[in-house]
């Protein structure tokens, strides 16, 4: 599904500075402060801080596990011939929120910090963002859109396993990045053996652009997004455009990661906001 948002025009933006922080981002957003906002927490669902993969707990292996699958069987063809099949569309046609209600079926194993099902993250995410930023409804509905993508879990999407769907991304065809979760794993992947991918750059330009990098196939890929290497290990692969939407990724993370709570979102309470979103937006059903 290939989906877009037109950005507001930072230009004719005006900002209130009384109740903000100092710091400004490009594109008319300010990190706002805590006061009526979102608060980000300091532990997770599990009472741990949040990103932690090294914690011994039941969770954590099988987070582990999850990782070892995915960092062996994400290769360069892999991605390639899952791009071909899933280019297609041709699954089935439905609206935004019927996308949304299938999430209820999907927890996502790759998930250190939370295990409800994936329209409880979608609805936190969009929630913290809404409340910091109530006029940008845009932004609330890429949060409520972000990891749709995760219906390639279901049957009728071809069931793909957990390893080719859901956790952090990375590029292929170039050097894996030590910096990556369980980086040990790579070691059977079978990329490791070819020599033009062990190279910073492997088989791309510097600065090619990341649209133009085969990433790690799974709900990201399959929603035409491109997501970027948490520590920034892949920086010399990016463009001008790339760089522009690290500084919304920037934002975007905050809520994305640190919103993750076992206090559940009343579905039925916020559904009328939600449709009213996707009416303005995607008022039309979407090929999947």
């Amino acid at each position: 599904m290939t989906v877009s948002f037109e950005q507001p025009d930072s230009q004719s933006q005006v900002v209130d500075t009384k109740n903000q922080c100092e710091l400004v981002l490009d594109g008319g957003f300010m990190v706002p402060n805590n006061s009526g906002g979102f608060d980000a927490p300091d532990i997770n669902a599990f009472g741990h801080t949040f990103r932690d993969y090294e914690i011994e707990s039941e969770r954590q292996k099988q987070v582990e596990e999850f990782y070892k699958m995915n960092h062996i069987n994400q290769t360069y063809d892999f991605v390639k011939r899952m791009r071909e099949e899933y280019k297609k569309l041709d699954k089935l046609e439905m609206s935004i929120w019927e996308c949304c209600e299938l999430l209820n079926e999907v927890v996502d194993d790759s998930d250190p910090d939370l295990d409800e099902p994936q329209i409880q993250h979608l609805l936190q995410t969009a929630e913290a963002i809404r409340k910091d930023y109530p006029n940008e409804d845009w932004l609330h509905l890429t949060a409520l859109i972000h990891d749709l993508g995760k219906v390639l879990l279901l049957p009728k999407f071809g069931e793909l396993p957990q390893w080719a769907v859901v956790g952090d991304t990375h590029p292929l065809g170039c050097a894996f990045d030590e910096s990556i979760v369980h980086n040990k794993y790579f070691k059977e992947n079978p990329d490791s053996n070819n020599p033009a991918y062990q190279t910073k750059n492997g088989i791309y330009p510097q600065g090619c652009g990341l649209d133009n990098v085969m990433i790690s196939w799974g709900h990201d890929d399959y929603m035409y997004l491109v997501s970027l290497h948490r520590a920034g290990a892949y920086k010399h692969l990016m463009n001008e455009e790339d760089v522009e939407n690290l500084k919304w990724l920037q934002i975007f993370n905050k809520y994305d990661l640190y919103s993750k709570s076992k206090v559940r979102v009343d579905v039925e309470e916020v559904k009328p906001y939600y449709l009213s979103l996707i009416e303005k937006y995607f008022p039309e059903k979407l090929r999947w």
